[in-house]
């Protein structure tokens, strides 16, 4: 055991709660170095850092150029083809603090891949060799799936909420002046929390490999689970508009179809599975009422 072996004892030895507890603080501890690594390595960069965080304020962003483009080609343009919208920053020390946090927020994410690690590290001993695989194909497609989350937030949720609202004006008169602890906040949150949605798949293979779910189970309370994702979008989403509900609720629904799906060809393969054993062990019994000679009786002397 990896423990065992860091804490000096022999492979197999029994530790304590309070052996445990010392691993799982040495393991914090490496986790916390390297996210401090990465941020100080993030601030330094500190234009290349928010030339990314505010590339979506733009109106050349690549999504915002994209659906330009699209609207052209199909003569609509339900949302202004430029925009300007202005930052600006209304404490003393806000903008260092949000420098901080940004960096340090980047490092953490960095992180991520060692943070998978360490926790299978940790756990790896208690486990037998069948759920071993599981883990490591549950780290994996997690840490994958949290990715395409992110990069979903990066590129779609938050710049087309950004431009739907920071655009949106009750009257010309009234001009909007967005203050950049309300993008961070907003950037932040949108982007980490589409990121843990997307575990949903993840998760349903997991608990379908251990019998806690089934596809009939989700499609069973499918009606429910759409409330459910609708309160959850208003609780991911900053603002209380129906546009970003929905453009935030819409994901977390096809990920949801997309649990069930895994579960359905999870059981196929189960059933199969099972199947074939049957027949292997009917034709195994079989083989021993006749002698491990066949089905065909023996010939006639």
């Amino acid at each position: 055991m990896g423990e065992d072996l860091e804490k000096g004892r022999q492979p197999g030895a029994v530790m304590s709660f309070w052996d445990h507890l010392d691993v799982l603080r040495s393991y914090l501890v490496r986790l916390l170095l390297v996210c401090l690594v990465f941020g100080i390595l993030a601030f330094c960069f500190k234009d290349t850092l928010f030339r990314i965080v505010l590339a979506p304020g733009s109106d050349d962003f690549v999504t915002y150029r994209l659906f330009d483009w699209i609207n052209h080609l199909t003569a609509l343009h339900p949302m202004p083809s430029s925009f300007s919208v202005e930052l600006i920053n209304t404490g003393l020390a806000a903008q260092f603090m949000i420098h901080m946090k940004t960096a340090f927020g980047f490092g953490f994410f960095c992180a991520v891949p060692y943070a998978l690690y360490l926790m299978f590290r940790f756990v790896s001993p208690a486990l037998y060799a069948q759920e071993k695989k599981y883990a490591y194909r549950a780290i994996g497609a997690g840490y994958l799936m949290f990715l395409m989350g992110v990069l979903l937030g990066y590129f779609l949720i938050f710049p087309l909420t950004f431009r739907f609202l920071g655009t949106y004006q009750v009257a010309d008169s009234v001009q909007n002046l967005i203050s950049l602890q309300s993008y961070m906040g907003t950037f932040l949150m949108l982007n980490l929390l589409m990121g843990l949605v997307f575990e949903i798949p993840v998760l349903c293979w997991l608990f379908g490999k251990m019998g806690f779910i089934s596809a009939s189970f989700l499609k069973k309370y499918r009606k429910y689970a759409i409330v459910i994702i609708l309160a959850l979008a208003a609780i991911i989403t900053p603002t209380s508009d129906v546009f970003t509900l929905l453009l935030v609720a819409c994901p977390i629904w096809i990920l949801y179809e997309l649990g069930i799906a895994i579960l359905k060809r999870q059981e196929r393969k189960a059933g199969k599975a099972g199947l074939e054993e049957e027949n292997g062990k009917g034709k195994e019994e079989a083989s021993v009422e006749t002698g491990g000679k066949g089905l065909l009786p023996p010939p006639e002397e």
